[in-house]
């Protein structure tokens, strides 16, 4: 019975151990080295407790660098994320992702132009705070750490915040999305259309003189396939009809299925009707 009390102890007391898992860090020191002053930058040490008290000063040509080890539970650890946040008074945040090791050894630096130009011209110190945190049971750590003060170069000017898209109405927007069909001037088509029409007299005195056309059998054809002509000759001239809108400005969408029925009406009349005039000219008739 003993032993089992034992058990149950040492049961519970690992349960309360695991729960109070935690991230924190230790060795965490922030320096300032500028461009302009030779020599090592000095480091000044903080911790998750420990916030330094006063600003610290980053100016124009200045590097702020941040460095800390990671530790889960005590133990030096790679955590799943871990970034400085940099917070203003208006509650503008601006995170920092650290570049941690598998040591848990993690840096970041950070420069006036990594900063957002509303933390430029803020006259209040912007807030720095470490947040490191991972999968599993064990709990995140946000701490505070420090505060910075921007200085601006007093030679170069002022940065100028950009102004704010907020979501509301809107001017209209007209869309073209295609351009208006142009057509060819006028004295154009009435040129070509009368150079076709001057090709038709050229046309009937060549069938009738030359190919020796002969319009006596016309009532024979048409007695023997009426429907057969009359639709092919009508599906000709309707299919002219339809190019005819579209020269006008009808869409191309719009007239292929009139000229899809129109072509297969055509084909099939024809078949009939030219079968006609074939088995005509087989006997010696023209």
């Amino acid at each position: 019975m003993r032993f089992s009390g034992i058990s149950s102890l040492v049961l519970l007391a690992a349960g309360a151990v695991q729960a109070a898992s935690s991230w924190s860090f230790d060795d965490g020191s922030v320096s300032i080295s500028s461009k302009k002053a030779a020599g090592e930058a000095t480091k000044v040490k903080f911790g998750p407790k420990s916030p330094l008290e006063t600003p610290i000063t980053l100016g124009a040509q200045d590097t702020l660098t941040i460095s800390l080890t990671a530790k889960d539970n005590g133990k030096a650890k790679r955590p799943h994320q871990a970034f400085l946040l940099l917070k203003g008074e208006s509650g503008l945040e601006a995170p920092f992702p650290l570049s941690v090791k598998d040591s848990g050894k993690a840096k970041v630096q950070i420069t006036q132009k990594d900063i957002p130009v509303q933390f430029l011209v803020s006259p209040e110190p912007v807030h720095a705070t470490v947040v490191i945190g991972s999968f599993g049971s064990a709990q995140g750590v946000i701490a505070d750490v420090f505060d910075v003060d921007i200085k601006q170069d007093a030679n170069a000017p002022s940065p100028v915040i950009p102004s704010i898209q907020r979501y509301g109405k809107q001017p209209q927007i007209h869309h073209i999305f295609r351009e208006e069909t142009k057509y060819p001037y006028k004295i154009f088509s009435i040129f070509f259309v009368l150079v076709i029409a001057a090709t038709l007299p050229a046309l009937l005195v060549g069938w009738f003189g030359i190919l020796g056309a002969n319009l006596n059998s016309l009532p024979k054809a048409l007695g023997a396939a009426p429907l057969s002509h009359a639709t092919f000759f009508g599906s000709i001239l309707a299919i002219e009809f339809v190019y005819f809108l579209y020269h006008r400005g009808m869409s191309l969408g719009h007239i292929l299925l009139p000229v899809a029925v129109l072509g297969t009406t055509t084909v099939l009349s024809g078949m009939k009707a030219l079968g006609e005039v074939q088995s005509r000219r087989l006997a010696g008739q023209r």
